[in-house]
Formats: C-alpha cells, structure tokens, sequence
C-alpha cells in the first residue's frame, strides 16, 4: 500500500513533509530502548527506573541535536535565499531534500554555506555541553545527559565533514573545487577517488577498533567506509 506525501507545514521556506507510517518516529523510540539497555549495561548497579529516566532524559538530547543540525542547515540556506525544496520526516527525523544538488541558480559559495550550517551549530552547541559535563557530578542523569550531548554534538561537528556525497563534507570539497576552476563533472570524479582514498583508511581503522574490542566505533568506521568505497565504486551515485 502506498501513501501520499503530505506538506504539515513550513520552516525557513521549506515544506515539512510526512509520508504515512514511514514518519512515525520509530527512530527516537529505538533510541530510547538503546539508551535505556546500554545504561544497564555500563551501570548494572542502577534500578531499572533510574535507567529509564537515562533514556527518557538522553533521548531527546540526541535526537534533538540532530534536528538542530538539520534546522540549522535549512535556517542558513534561507538566509542565503536557498532553501531546500522540502524537510522530509521520515521515522521522526529530518531529511533534507533538494530537487537538484546540481541547481545552476546556486552558486559554489552558496552551496558550501548550505553545507556548514550544521556543523557549524554542533560546534557552538558543544563548547557548552562540555561546561556542562565539566559541572555535573559523576554518576547522576545530569552526567550521563550531558555526556550524551558532549559526543552527539562532536560527532556531528567532525564526521559530517568527511567528504561523503550525502553527508556535509562531500558538498563542501565539491563545490571548493569549482569555485576553484573545476567543472562539476570533474569535481565529481575527484570527489570519487577522493572517497577510494578514504574508505581505505576507515576500513583499516576498522580493524584496529575492532581488535581494541571497541566495537561501536570499528562499526561506524566500517559503515562510512562502506559507503565511501560504495560511491567510489559507482555503486552508489548522487541525484
């Protein structure tokens, strides 16, 4: 069965859209199940209620930081005068969408500035998280909230960079190369083997992750990895 996209309305000149039960947010409530079991794991000292109120409290901070990040991505584009063609909600996150990542109306500039606007406000949000964190005692929701704040918003800061069509840092090296004298067909080949390069490097950062026994970031190296090999491949192309 099939269901109809809906426009529930607009933020910064872009139409937030849900389609049917794929906008449900089954994301935010997986999250809150992960948190909650992790929380056990690390402190199987704690009652079950206290693991609870973990989740309940960290959830939205991690969700919320990704929001953030997407909002702040679609306030600049606005501001810019570019906004995207449409929010997408899709299991309860955002997804932005562009009916043409390629549009000529966009200049190079434009397009890396649409790009850094979630990193950029990650950024911001970490300097007072790490405050945060810094003033909170060990042990307590307050510590393990903002623990969770301190990591959601570096990772969004630093690994949305790396240069993967998709995720930030693939528009950014695009668009730098040519505001620099590439045509787009060419900043797109180098864009390729740029991410032949770097799924090496993450595949082998993989390895020793794994062999550290730290599995959650051998798997997220494995994952990106993945896909940078995937994209330089052909496998997997931008529309």
């Amino acid at each position: 069965m099939g269901y109809k996209e809906n426009t529930i309305g607009h933020l910064f000149g872009a139409a937030l859209t849900v389609k049917g039960k794929w906008s449900l947010p089954f994301i935010p409530a997986a999250t809150l199940l992960i948190i909650t079991w992790v929380a056990g794991r690390n402190h199987q000292q704690i009652s079950w209620m206290k693991r609870m109120k973990i989740g309940a409290f960290t959830m939205p901070v991690i969700i919320g930081s990704e929001w953030c990040h997407n909002i702040a991505h679609t306030a600049l584009a606005w501001w810019i005068g570019k906004p995207p063609d449409a929010i997408n909600i899709i299991g309860g996150m955002p997804l932005l969408y562009y009916k043409n990542v390629n549009d000529p109306d966009v200049s190079p500039r434009q397009h890396i500035l649409r790009a850094l606007g979630g990193p950029l406000l990650n950024a911001l949000l970490l300097l007072p998280s790490i405050w945060f964190q810094n003033h909170s005692r060990p042990g307590t929701i307050a510590r393990e909230v903002t623990n969770a704040a301190v990591h959601m918003n570096l990772f969004l800061s630093t690994v949305s960079l790396l240069p993967i069509p998709g995720i930030d840092g693939g528009p950014i090296l695009k668009w730098s190369l040519v505001a620099g004298g590439a045509s787009s067909v060419k900043a797109d080949q180098v864009l390729r083997r740029v991410n032949g390069f770097l799924g090496i490097i993450l595949g082998i950062g993989a390895f020793f992750a794994f062999k550290k026994r730290r599995c959650f970031l051998g798997s997220l190296m494995f994952q990106f990895g993945a896909l940078a090999i995937a994209i330089s491949s052909g496998l997997i192309k931008e529309k």
